[in-house]
């Protein structure tokens, strides 16, 4: 695996530990309690993927960009939502970039290994 591969899949792991603690982060509101949980369990069924995927699993791959994918497009209502504070703004817009850089990097190595099996 490559570095930059590696540099994904680190991206991966932080988003999903920072989704794991989305109960404990939350005020109820923003988001809500229903969508912190259900993004606690994006989070934790993407790092297991991301542990999978470090270990060699290259099957484990496009399961987890899918559903860092689906933990991004949770976020996109903080952009639409009216009293939502510019800091949760900010941070939704922060994870939506680095879910692009992680699945680009991650991707990427993966195009490369299939090409080279050619």
């Amino acid at each position: 695996m490559s570095r930059s591969a590696r540099a994904g899949l680190v991206v991966f792991g932080v988003l999903s530990v920072v989704d794991l603690l989305g109960p404990l982060l939350t005020d109820g509101q923003h988001p809500p309690m229903a969508v912190a949980l259900a993004g606690a369990v994006i989070g934790l069924a993407s790092l297991l993927l991301v542990v999978a995927a470090w270990r060699g699993a290259s099957r484990a791959v496009i399961p987890l960009v899918v559903l860092r994918v689906l933990s991004a497009l949770s976020a996109l209502p903080a952009f639409f939502g009216s009293g939502v504070p510019a800091a949760v703004v900010a941070f939704a817009a922060a994870g939506i970039v680095a879910t692009g850089v992680g699945a680009v990097l991650v991707l990427r190595d993966r195009q490369r290994t299939t090409a080279g099996a050619r």
